[in-house]
């Protein structure tokens, strides 16, 4: 309608996110061409490179405080963010807020319960990055197993030497293995497909998801979390962290994993114990572990899993580069 007030929206993205990404998406939507906007970029992940976790507030993973962004949501009527944090403080300095967008699976850096009293409507993105991490999650098993980057590193240092050649060093083939997936969700549904191409045998654990018949039909078997441990040559990890599934996998579990058996977790550190793996790696029980995420996070440099030769380490970069759909 004519003299309607168009909406306030304001995007709070970063190096990853980009907010221009954003704004091109919601500038294609015909309700929203006359809407004003503004952007801020944040420095995450080159300038500022962790996010945050405070106990005192309700929210996790998020960049600044609540705090140093009250002046530019004061005026919106739709914020987009992805990693600013929002509280209920923040709503009392957003009295014309009424949706809030979030571009991560899960929208872990809002107070969901304050913005509902208010009557703000919470909106994510489930399964966003969901292709990407199952893609890196086979990609990290790979060159684990098949010493991709010890080889590199071999080459690179001038020795061409051929240990990793040699029987004892050789990894197996993924067709031999059999997958135990640990969370069935939008990523470890991918994994599976992805594997089944493998030609692994795939078992999975989720006690929230029943298989398909497409599941079936690839194989798929669902099973009890500890049969899967008990039974998997390679465990791999995509559940949600949650109080039932923080330090799900520790040292009992992992010390009940198959001789030879590797570990991959491209969720979160907080569903792993880093000591008992440790253990178990460097004892030999394990062969191996491919890590994208660590528990603290960045770990530090000093800590011995890093220094173990049996791993294959990266800096939580499993989720996939934005791009403007």
């Amino acid at each position: 309608m004519a003299g309607e007030a168009q909406p306030r929206i304001g995007i709070i993205g970063d190096g990853f996110m980009n907010p221009g990404f954003f704004r091109k998406a919601l500038e294609a939507q015909p309700g929203l061409r006359k809407a004003s906007f503004k952007e801020l970029e944040l420095g995450w992940p080159i300038s500022v490179t962790s996010t945050k976790k405070d106990p005192d507030l309700p929210i996790g993973e998020f960049v600044g405080r609540p705090e140093d962004y009250f002046d530019f949501i004061s005026d919106l009527d739709v914020l987009v963010t992805h990693l600013a944090p929002v509280t209920a403080d923040s709503l009392d300095h957003a009295p014309d807020l009424k949706v809030i967008g979030v571009s991560r699976g899960g929208p872990v850096n809002i107070d969901s319960a304050a913005a509902a009293r208010r009557g703000v409507v919470v909106v994510n993105a489930p399964g966003r990055n969901a292709s990407a991490v199952a893609e890196f999650t086979i990609a990290s098993l790979l060159a684990e197993t098949r010493n991709l980057v010890r080889g590199h590193m071999n080459v690179l240092g001038g020795a061409f030497k051929r240990e990793f050649y040699h029987i004892d060093h050789v990894g197996p083939e993924l067709c031999e293995l059999t997958l135990g997936i640990i969370g069935y969700g939008d990523i470890g549904m991918r994994v599976a497909r992805l594997a089944a191409a493998f030609g692994c045998r795939i078992i999975v654990s989720d006690p929230f998801k029943e298989l398909t018949e497409e599941d079936r039909a690839l194989g798929i078997e669902k099973v009890a979390l500890d049969a899967l441990i008990s039974t998997a040559d390679v465990v791999t990890l995509h559940p949600r962290v949650t109080p039932e599934t923080r330090g799900m996998i520790d040292r009992s579990r992992i010390e009940s994993m198959k001789k030879g058996a590797y570990i991959v977790n491209t969720t979160r550190g907080e569903v792993l114990d880093y000591d008992a793996l440790y253990d178990a790696l460097k004892s030999g029980h394990l062969s191996g572990a491919a890590l994208d995420t660590f528990n603290p996070e960045p770990p530090p440099a000093d800590w011995p899993l890093l220094k173990l030769p049996n791993v294959t380490l990266s800096p939580h970069i499993a989720a996939p580069r934005a791009i403007a759909w």
